[in-house]
């Protein structure tokens, strides 16, 4: 076996980590657009955003507080760094899970600086107490501090600067009401288009200094599950096994080549769709399976399966939900080449 082959092995398998962590955060940052002119997707709710925003500095004020929902990798952080320079206003980063105690968040908001932008990802994780606290800071400013303990204790209130909250939630559902409420405009992300993709592939191709001729973005943008993060996280592993086998150009041979190596097919699948299908339309064909043994089945968490693999399963029409649990459909079993049994669904 060649050393070439050993590394294609090891990369596929991810033995060989080609960008290391910090590098590979600080790649997928460095992607990020940094204006709404240079934002892909998202037409109507970038125009909302310029409405919003424009009106704000036209009147000298902060803008109004913001809340974008959506699923994961769909530009939720990109837009709060957007607003943050569309306002020309520093940025705070935090999550919800990371708020643990009333103080934090305290002290959080007590530090910022007039017209800041706070982001906070993970919104609907906030603990009940921190909301709490959220509340008056949101609406009025102001924050009510209680110092002492017992008879002795006091509330003092604080003003706070202007600014402006910008929350992020996977699950809008889970933002508790009187909070979502409180944000002046919620803005709901939708899965990207291929086409838009593509642009996001070739626009991150040239940050990444990675030559792709003919269709080669369209792939990578076709295999993306409408979800730019994995777009660029694709397009670097395609620019991983270009460099191991020492092509210069990322053509359309070498797009497919190396999507299939890292084991993602035509519909964006992976190693655990496929696994989940197989499980579906083989070993539990024919009968509905619930979550957990699923989960159980596949090796997973079932919030894993749940959040992260059954949405796309569900919207490509491979799985369908029904009151007794999963079932594979006609199409997965096509995909998969699996015959149903006799006396089955279809």
């Amino acid at each position: 076996m060649s050393h070439r082959d050993i590394d294609l092995e090891q990369l596929s398998a991810g033995v060989v980590t080609p960008v290391a962590d910090e590098q590979e955060r600080r790649a997928e940052v460095s992607l990020r657009p940094g204006t709404l002119d240079a934002f892909v997707g998202q037409r109507e709710l970038v125009r909302h955003l310029e409405i919003v925003l424009g009106s704000a500095r036209a009147r000298r004020q902060s803008a109004d507080h913001l809340l974008f929902a959506g699923p994961p990798g769909l530009g939720k952080t990109s837009l709060a760094s957007i607003v943050a320079v569309e306002m020309g206003s520093g940025l705070r980063i935090t999550s919800g899970p990371v708020l643990s105690r009333p103080g934090d968040l305290a002290a959080l908001l007590t530090d910022l600086q007039d017209g800041d932008v706070l982001f906070i990802d993970e919104i609907h994780r906030l603990s009940r107490a921190v909301e709490e606290v959220l509340y008056p800071a949101m609406e009025d400013r102001r924050l009510d501090v209680m110092i002492g303990r017992g008879p002795s204790a006091r509330s003092i209130r604080l003003d706070l600067p202007n600014f402006t909250l910008v929350g992020a939630t996977t699950r809008t559902g889970l933002v508790a009401a009187p909070l979502r409420d409180r944000f002046g405009f919620i803005g709901q992300l939708d899965l990207y288009d291929v086409d838009e993709l593509a642009v996001i592939a070739e626009r991150s191709a040239t940050l990444l200094e990675v030559a792709l001729e003919g269709d080669a973005a369209t792939i990578i943008a076709s295999r993306s599950r409408g979800t730019p993060r994995i777009a660029n996280r694709l397009l670097r592993r395609v620019r991983d096994f270009a460099a191991v086998q020492g092509h210069p150009v990322v053509n359309d041979a070498v797009a497919v080549e190396a999507l299939e190596l890292f084991g993602v097919d035509e519909y964006g699948l992976d190693k655990i769709d496929r696994r989940i299908l197989g499980l579906l339309c083989g070993q539990f064909a024919n009968q509905p399976v619930g979550l957990t043994t699923l989960a159980h089945a596949c090796g997973e968490e079932p919030a894993t399966i749940e959040d992260a693999y059954e949405p796309y399963l569900l919207r490509e029409g491979f799985l369908m939900r029904t009151p007794r649990g999963r079932v594979g459909t006609e199409k997965a079993y096509r995909h998969l080449g699996v015959t149903p049994r006799s006396g089955g669904l279809f």
